[in-house]
């Protein structure tokens, strides 16, 4: 990779960065607004309506996921690291909460759908969890699905790799109600442990 390539990745992954510690101060402050009785308008609006395709080649919408508690992470297959890490304590965290977890459906929604196809989707859920719902799309959903849970995201030239790009964005997992509303979000590095204890507050 050139000087100026390596700047640019390294310049994106900051930018990543601070984007999902900026979300997760702005999301906590409104979920404290909720909590004091501020106005709804006030509040952050975190998820919403979607339609994608799922691993399997089925169009679904969130209406697909009604009655079942989400969790949700935004990354793509071609992520070296952060997103298999964030994967796994996803992972992890269902199946330490035990039969309490079959309440929850862990989700990712790739926001690289150029290589992301619902074959490669497939292959790649399988190697975390059985449960594990990959979704992808057209840029254009791709796009809405990220604007409504605020997820930054962005190509970025890789010259060091046969992929040609990356993909910069932010890693943030997400817990979704039953009813598609916003309960928690969960900082990148977050050990599983503690990401199934603040689930299990949630769970019957």
């Amino acid at each position: 990779m050139t000087r100026n390539g390596k700047i640019a990745l390294a310049a994106g992954i900051v930018l990543a960065i601070l984007a999902g510690v900026a979300l997760s101060e702005f999301l906590a402050g409104t979920a404290e607004n909720r909590n004091a009785g501020a106005s709804s308008s006030a509040a952050a609006s975190v998820g919403g309506p979607f339609t994608l395709v799922n691993h399997e080649g089925e169009t679904v919408t969130e209406e697909d996921f009604r009655g079942r508690y989400m969790l949700l992470y935004f990354g793509f297959t071609f992520c070296p690291d952060v997103c298999p890490t964030e994967l796994g304590a996803m992972a992890s965290a269902i199946n330490a909460l035990g039969e309490k977890g079959e309440q929850v459906t862990p989700v990712l929604i790739t926001i690289d759908p150029e290589r992301d196809t619902p074959e490669v989707m497939a292959r790649y859920v399988a190697l975390f969890h059985p449960r594990l719902v990959g979704l992808t799309g057209t840029p254009e959903q791709i796009d809405a699905a990220a604007k409504a849970w605020h997820v930054f995201y962005r190509k970025a030239e890789d010259e060091s790799s046969s992929a040609d790009y990356t993909m910069d964005h932010s890693s943030i997992i997400f817990l979704m109600g039953p009813d598609g509303e916003y309960l928690k979000l969960f900082r990148p590095h977050t050990p599983p442990g503690e990401m199934a204890q603040e689930i299990a507050k949630y769970l019957d």
